[in-house]
């Protein structure tokens, strides 16, 4: 069976199962596959399948230690009825290129798709690990993730979960989102800080080896990115994206695309890595960042400098400079060398950067692209799509189409679409009319009205739910806050 080795320390090595329940390695690394070159996705095979058969095909040959009766359950419970539409995703024109439609489901965010699969992986996996333990979920997010985990997990059984966010760091919708979030194991807290922030407490806590030592009836584990069982299911879009194209005799089986990825924590963007290291004929990946560009350089000059200015933008889950996901890729494209990518994550804790030599450059670039879009650009995008593309599009697929825009080899691009307009209503109001308004649910009904599009059903009333979360923090006291409810779920 395929084993998950931590980055940072390949003797900490498990299968699938005990890696999406731990979500983190003890020692502060990745778990990340020790070996992917003997999966190859028949392509032909992947065209008569539906999302769900794609999901189950593919997660099948990733978490092996799964069975493909387990997987498929899993995927049927996460996928059946969760969705507007019964393909999970879209694939549809804007201009010359091709959208890929992630956000149809219950939170209108692309991280809807994995979340959702992810408490049965979890459910799964623990009926043969660590049965007596309560498993705590801790999660920080950006905007979209904390809703979309708090959907996912809200009310199953001996599963808990806090979700950490930036106070003034997320749309008022995203924040109205997660604080009306009803569930009796559910908490939502905001931070005085940022993102980064945020991600560092949550990572500090998973490393705190007294807290590990002294709670041991609690599995800390984690809805984000950086657990393995939310990364692997965001694999198949990329594959079940370039099949649409195939059968709509856009291109041809085996022809090379690109996807341009509005990028953040590098998860969305990894798994398309993975994508193509198992057989989805991809040619580029074009990072796209907004002005927190930390991304961009560090693919164009081999160096991670977090040493700079962080932004608040239009595109509010990419205001991040620590990239936890970039940590997996180096270990991947350093041939899983454990001990360079310790040396590097050790030399950016301490100094805020590290350079990564011309060999892994080059294979990086082999792969990847960086494209950086303005604050004034991704206005511009939003007004053009809708003007002359008629499509609606919100901050963060705007900065993706305008890279986009900047990108072209002759392949064809397909730009992933993260989230729902209306999730960010004053930002896209604004761009397409020059007018703001004060409310961001004033700005949500008009923007339907200027497009005739209807606002999701998770988002129409979305003023009328109840506040059932308010609490804010200071960073310093965030692992306290922690321990308590650690203390509690112990007892």
């Amino acid at each position: 069976m395929r084993l998950f080795v931590s980055t940072r320390n390949k003797e900490n090595a498990v299968f699938s199962k005990e890696a999406i329940i731990s979500g983190l390695a003890k020692d502060g690394g990745l778990y990340t596959p020790i070996e992917l070159n003997d999966i190859r996705i028949d392509l032909d095979k992947c065209l008569d399948l539906n999302y769900q058969e794609l999901a189950t095909y593919i997660l099948s040959n990733i978490l092996d230690d799964f069975t493909e009766k387990e997987i498929k359950a899993c995927v049927i419970n996460g996928y059946t009825d969760t969705f507007k539409t019964d393909d999970v995703i879209l694939v549809t024109n804007i201009g010359n290129d091709f959208l890929l439609e992630l956000y149809h489901g219950p939170t209108s965010a692309f991280k809807d798709v994995a979340l959702t699969i992810l408490p049965h992986l979890l459910s799964t996996a623990y009926k043969t690990h660590d049965k007596n333990k309560k498993i705590y979920i801790l999660t920080a997010t950006s905007g979209d993730t904390g809703k979309a985990a708090l959907e996912a997990f809200k009310d199953v059984k001996n599963i808990y979960i806090t979700v950490f966010y930036p106070q003034d760091g997320v749309s008022e919708i995203q924040e109205r989102q997660m604080n009306t979030t009803r569930g009796n194991n559910v908490d939502v807290v905001s931070v005085a800080g940022n993102f980064d922030d945020c991600q560092r407490l949550v990572k500090t806590i998973y490393e705190d080896g007294e807290i590990n030592e002294t709670y041991r009836n609690v599995q800390l584990s984690s809805a984000n990115s950086i657990n393995i069982g939310r990364l692997m299911p965001q694999v198949v879009y990329y594959f079940k994206a370039y099949i649409a194209l195939v059968k709509n005799e856009v291109i041809k089986l085996n022809d090379k695309v690109n996807f341009i990825v509005p990028t953040g924590n590098f998860g969305d963007i990894l798994a398309g890595y993975i994508a193509k290291t198992i057989g989805c004929p991809i040619n580029r990946l074009v990072c796209a960042s907004n002005r927190n560009n930390v991304l961009v350089d560090f693919i164009n000059t081999g160096i991670y400098d977090i040493n700079r200015k962080f932004y608040t933008t239009m595109s509010p889950s990419m205001d991040i400079l620590v990239s936890s996901n970039l940590e997996r890729l180096l270990f991947m494209l350093s041939d899983c060398d454990d001990k360079r990518i310790k040396r590097y994550m050790d030399d950016l804790n301490a100094n805020g950067r590290y350079e990564i030599d011309k060999k892994m450059l080059k294979k990086l670039q082999r792969s990847f692209v960086g494209v950086y879009v303005k604050e004034s650009e991704c206005k511009e995008a939003i007004h053009r799509a809708f003007h002359k593309d008629n499509r609606l599009i919100d901050p963060h697929t705007a900065i993706a189409y305008q890279a986009s825009n900047k990108y072209t080899d002759g392949h064809k691009n397909i730009i992933l679409a993260t989230a729902s307009p209306f999730k960010f209503s004053n930002s896209v109001l604004s761009s397409i009319t020059g007018l703001a308004v004060r409310s961001e649910i004033s700005a949500m009904n008009r923007l339907a009205q200027i497009s005739k599009e209807e606002i999701p059903a998770n988002l129409k009333d979305i003023d009328k739910l109840e506040i059932l979360h308010n609490k804010t923090i200071k960073i310093e006291e965030g692992r306290d806050y922690v321990m308590e409810r650690i203390k509690a779920l112990n007892d």
